[in-house]
């Protein structure tokens, strides 16, 4: 009889990193944990090169200090990062002074950060001109909420600005009951404009030429659903972060999507994200490319550079 006691599983995989990384984030141990037997976990996981193309911070001096211990442990290269407005009403003054928050960081971190800029389509020319002062400023593409859903006429303006320069469309979605009007509408406590699957399949199939990342896949919606729906529109992308962990997450979105669809998000659940990609069956190529080739290949469509 074969003994499975001591047979590395995906989930003990996974398990192991997150509790090395709790040791880690806890000041429980002074140093890196211990490996047991040949395999060096976090030697594995800082082999790769890694850019986060979902990070949320709200750039105070200790958030940006936490952020960039992380990514230091994790060994990412550089954070993409924004401070999104979640609230329905926030005025073109407050979402500039949203935007001049993470002008600021960036500057102080260039080499570290890249920014990405918040706007409220409801004010179409304010949120256009924003547009223009935050690519000078050298960010490199939205972080829209729930303002509208993203195949709203409102939003329109905004895609059709981006698409024109290669910007990548970053919006947060949700694939849950009750989300929208999705699915059974069991009441969710949530707004009726955030994007669902479906609205980001209809805006790819009237914006072809628009590059659009859907956040997040781990971020406690279903995921089958998303990667299902979004299958069609090679113009989709899709972020793996947030803290969730189901199995076979990883596995579902490139069977459906391909290698080259997926990105690298932490959603600022950072050992939880790179323990999800460790435990799928990704080859080294794939992961590459998941980690860092991806978006840096889409990034240069616009004129931007990442190393």
């Amino acid at each position: 009889m074969t003994d499975h006691s001591t047979r590395l599983t995906r989930r003990k995989f996974t398990a192991g990193l997150i509790s090395s990384s709790l040791l880690i984030s806890s000041g429980l141990a002074g140093r890196e944990p211990e490996q047991k037997g040949s395999f060096d976990l976090m030697k594995e996981v800082l082999r790769f090169k890694k850019v986060d193309a979902y990070t949320t911070s709200v750039f105070t001096k200790e958030s940006i200090a936490q952020h960039l211990d992380y990514a230091d442990r994790y060994g990412i290269s550089r954070m993409f990062a924004a401070n999104p407005m979640t609230q329905i009403e926030l005025t073109p003054a407050e979402f500039r002074e949203l935007n001049n928050k993470v002008i600021a960081a960036v500057r102080q971190h260039p080499d570290r950060f890249t920014g990405q800029f918040t706007l409220n389509p409801r004010f179409r020319k304010e949120s256009l001109d924003e547009i223009d002062r935050c690519l000078d400023a050298g960010m490199t593409g939205t972080r829209l909420y729930q303002q509208v859903k993203i195949n709203d006429p409102l939003y329109e303006p905004v895609i059709e600005k981006l698409a024109s320069r290669n910007i990548l469309i970053f919006m947060h979605g949700e694939c849950q009951m009750g989300v929208g009007g999705y699915k059974m509408k069991y009441d969710a406590g949530k707004v009726k404009t955030i994007s669902t699957p479906d609205d980001f399949a209809d805006a790819a199939r009237k914006y072809p030429e628009a590059m659009f990342q859907f956040a997040h896949l781990g971020g406690g919606s279903d995921w089958e659903c998303m990667c299902k729906t979004f299958e069609p529109y090679p113009n989709i992308y899709v972020d793996t972060g947030g803290s969730n962990n189901e199995e076979y997450m990883v596995d579902f979105a490139l069977k459906h999507l391909g290698e080259d669809r997926l990105f690298f998000g932490s959603d600022n659940s950072f050992y939880q994200s790179i323990g999800k990609i460790f435990a799928s069956e990704l080859t080294d190529g794939q992961k590459e490319k998941l980690f860092f080739k991806n978006y840096q290949r889409v990034l240069k469509k616009g004129g931007f550079h990442v190393d």
